[in-house]
């Protein structure tokens, strides 16, 4: 039997029909498609959801409407985080500047391994009347587009010239999407007189089809290899990242950690895999790490990493993990990562490797010294967090006090969401994390932009999972006007988010880096231009005017009595609030001395440049390669 569609419209039919399955529970895999209609999918993937919610069936897909293709991406991204990577949503958007707009929400997908599948339209199979409107010409080859941007940014990318090649496309794109291993954006290129073309499909494409997702168990003999290295460790050190929290494995990891007595530090992806006050818990590892990780990372003689992928704000640049006789053990459901910084590789689903870990060590624990004193360093950092916390600065509070006011005023299992700027540093080292989804930070791609639109998809999630939870996004003004426009979409959709905006007058992060640097704030500052450049006064933009023009409650706080009145206020708020205050940009954060790599320039005019220089040629010298093969160490057997 066949029924006859249009590509688009059994495009929608088929997404509506995928399921997943993991540990006996069924969803739905895609919880909607978001979408900004152009000449290149409006008379395609638009008229197949127009179609489908007309007919208002109850397995219909939902149509998101957005204010800009990039931010559509994020929320969509944002949404599948919160759930874990068992659900997902599409994205679809116009040929020329609306494909292009969503590169970036693709590479945000592909480097921080979150499913999100993309529709762009694209120009005309049959070429009939090129060039079409957007389409870009390339003299030496006919069968490029600006989709083609797509490929390296992409787990997975493919076009669909022809009716015929939509049913193999669509199964590679849920065979991705649904691996834990190799899920990121997927990308189908639609060429807009494909998408309104009519074909007789068979039905059972449309039949109702469950994608089980697999828990990869250890193989016996690299469980074994993993054992030996952790028996043999007098300092061992967990490396939890978000793997750990996908993976559902936080009783796991709570359960190993308490046995073994190891303690359990954070990457920004994994934070929240222990409550902040577990005994085991030391806090944020790396270049925004805390004193206590940093300082037993230092130290360590073995690195157990779980689910992370190692960046450098991880690895401080390669110069945290610092002991002459270091190794690493890596618990990872990729292969790829498992392998890095030449470690003992346990190839498995984060859950059942640390199962199956905490069976085989059962009886084992480190040094009860050895945890004492990890867990004096914590406590010791955390009476810091709370100095910084409850601090004084006059005239304008510091970035410490409004943080410390949302963590304390917050519920315990509201979320807290940045992206980018010096907050998310501030928020993995200060951020006191009480539930396994309370802390959401993009920052393998640390995309400005990302943070309203992605509190959004957050929202979006916990709305459909019947959790009423508040989401927090905490933002900068220089991200807030990079991208804010999905406030509107917020507002319209009735999804409350709490927007605190910290108005600093420009980009407080790269101002700090900068003057690291010797570059003196140069182009960080949003000032008039003058003679001599742009070092004016103050531009006297109103980001609170901005946000009530777009919809938004606001509120404004001048002291940080204020800011947590307006907290309160927002809490008890229906409706999407922004909170506007303003902090001052020169007060930093407590840290620990990790370091990150930023290359300085060689040679200057600049006296300010010259001694960066030093500074950095000094810390490089501190860098490792870790290149010793763990499982050949012949003093660990």
């Amino acid at each position: 039997m066949t029924v006859r569609l249009t590509v688009a419209q059994a495009l929608v039919r088929f997404l509506e029909a995928q399921h997943v399955e993991r540990d006996g529970v069924e969803n739905a895999f895609f919880a909607g498609c978001w979408g900004i209609f152009g000449h290149g999918n409006v008379a395609g993937v638009g008229q197949a959801l127009l179609e489908r919610e007309v007919a208002d069936e109850p397995s219909h897909l939902r149509y998101l409407q957005g204010r800009n293709e990039q931010a559509m991406v994020h929320a969509a991204v944002a949404y599948a985080r919160q759930r874990d990577r068992l659900a997902a949503m599409a994205v679809t958007a116009s040929v020329g500047p609306g494909a292009t707009n969503m590169v970036t929400g693709a590479a945000l997908a592909t480097i921080n391994r979150l499913p999100v599948l993309l529709l762009p339209g694209d120009t005309f199979a049959t070429k009939v009347a090129n060039p079409v409107l957007q389409e870009l010409e390339d003299p030496a080859n006919g069968d490029i587009s600006v989709n083609d941007a797509f490929r390296p940014v992409s787990a997975y990318f493919d076009r669909v010239h022809r009716p015929e090649q939509l049913a193999p496309a669509l199964l590679h794109a849920m065979r991705v999407l649904t691996d834990p291993a190799a899920t990121g954006a997927v990308t189908l290129a639609l060429p807009q007189d494909v998408q309104a073309e009519a074909w007789d499909w068979p039905e059972e494409l449309f039949a109702r089809r469950v994608w089980h997702i697999a828990r990869p168990v250890p193989e016996p003999a690299a469980l074994d290899r993993a054992v030996a290295a952790i028996r043999s460790a007098r300092r061992p050190l967990i490396v939890a990242g978000g793997g750990v929290t996908y993976s559902r494995a936080n009783d796991a990891l709570r359960e190993f950690a308490e046995a073994a007595g190891i303690p359990v530090a954070e990457t920004q992806a994994g934070k929240g895999a222990l409550a902040y006050d577990h005994p085991r818990s030391v806090g944020a590892i790396g270049a925004t790490g805390t004193t206590a990780a940093n300082a037993l990372a230092a130290e360590a003689d073995l690195v157990i990493g779980v689910g992370t992928r190692y960046s450098d704000f991880t690895t401080a640049s390669r110069t945290v993990f610092a002991a002459d006789d270091v190794r690493f053990v890596n618990l990872n459901v990729s292969a790829f990562d498992s392998h890095k910084l030449s470690a003992t590789s346990l190839v498995a689903d984060a859950r059942e490797g640390l199962r199956a870990l905490t069976a085989l060590l059962e009886g084992w624990a480190v040094d009860s010294a050895y945890t004492a004193r990890a867990t004096q360093l914590a406590g010791e950092w955390d009476a810091i967090v709370q100095a910084a916390y409850d601090r004084s600065n006059e005239p304008l509070p510091a970035q410490s006090q409004v943080i410390g006011a949302v963590n304390e005023l917050s519920d315990p299992r509201d979320i807290v969401l940045c992206a980018a700027g010096s907050m998310p540093g501030d928020l993995h080292k200060l951020w006191r994390t009480r539930d396994r989804k309370g802390y959401h930070v993009e920052y393998g791609f640390s995309c400005m932009g990302y943070e309203i639109a992605g509190g959004l998809g957050v929202k979006l999630a916990a709305l459909d999972e019947s959790d009423s939870r508040d989401v927090f996004v905490m933002v900068g003004d220089g991200s807030y006007l990079m991208m804010n426009t999905e406030l509107v979409t917020a507002v319209a959709e009735g999804v409350k988010i709490i927007v605190v905006l910290v108005q600093n007058h420009g980009f407080a992060s790269i101002g700090a880096l900068s003057e690291s640097l010797g570059s003196q704030r140069f182009g960080t500052q949003y000032r008039y231009r003058t003679e001599t450049g742009l070092d004016g006064d103050r531009l006297p933009v109103d980001l609170a005017a901005n946000a009530a023009s777009l919809g938004a409650d606001v509120l404004s706080a001048t002291s940080i009595e204020d800011f947590r009145t307006a907290v309160l206020k927002a809490k008890q708020s229906t409706r999407t609030t922004v909170i506007h205050v303003e902090t001052d940009p020169l007060v930093p954060a407590p840290d620990s001395p990790a370091w990150w790599d930023v290359p300085v320039a060689e040679v200057s005019a600049l006296d300010s440049t010259r001694q960066a220089r030093t500074s950095y040629e000094d810390h490089k010298t501190h860098q490792r390669s870790h290149l010793a093969p763990t499982d050949n160490d012949k003093d660990h057997p």
